[in-house]
């Protein structure tokens, strides 16, 4: 994965074990959040296998694209591989990046990540979870996602607020998703 300094700039390259690794290196990450015709946003649970956050709620989907990689070209290919969602990487819009850091109490590995927050459309099922990727999925309001984020944060991923924020600005600013089937 490629690692960054604190404005984003390439500096290198490690595994994502020892990215992950305390204290952690900063690296560039992704997070998709997709919105359906009525605005709602796509969750999932992360699978109990997971080696960072897992059980927790958290955006549709997350990854690392490889150096030198199409942030969005990344998001397009995690999201066939964790949803079974096909998506062209010109109908992922990205509307910011969200840094932040964050250690798993449960696990010891460390999030440290220069985030790039991208949102799409999409309706309906995920026609193929990865079960050993995702436990569940769920639609909600972003404003009860962001009441149900204050009100018990630790069944949620550390950045799932941050992300949300990101794409709900992104999409008032008129940064609206692109339809992709």
């Amino acid at each position: 994965m490629e690692l960054v300094d604190e404005q984003g700039h390439p500096i290198g390259s490690c595994t994502v074990s020892e990215a992950h690794t305390a204290p952690g290196h900063l690296h560039r990450a992704f997070s998709v959040l997709l919105y359906d015709d009525e605005g709602r946003v796509l969750l999932q649970q992360r699978a109990s296998v997971k080696t960072r956050f897992p059980l927790r709620w958290s955006n549709a989907c997350c990854g690392h694209p490889a150096p030198g990689q199409s942030v969005a070209a990344a998001a397009a290919v995690r999201l066939a591989e964790e949803l079974g969602v096909e998506a062209d990487p010109a109908d992922l819009t990205e509307v910011g990046v969200y840094r932040y850091r964050a250690e798993d109490p449960a696990t010891g590995r460390v999030e440290s990540e220069w985030d790039h927050v991208l949102i799409g459309r999409f309706e309906g099922v995920p026609p193929q979870p990865d079960p050993g990727e995702i436990d569940g999925h769920a639609w909600v309001r972003p404003q009860a996602l962001t009441e149900a984020l204050a009100a018990a944060p630790a069944d949620y991923t550390p950045w799932l607020a941050g992300v949300l924020a990101a794409a709900e600005q992104g999409r008032a600013s008129g940064l609206a998703p692109i339809v992709s089937d």
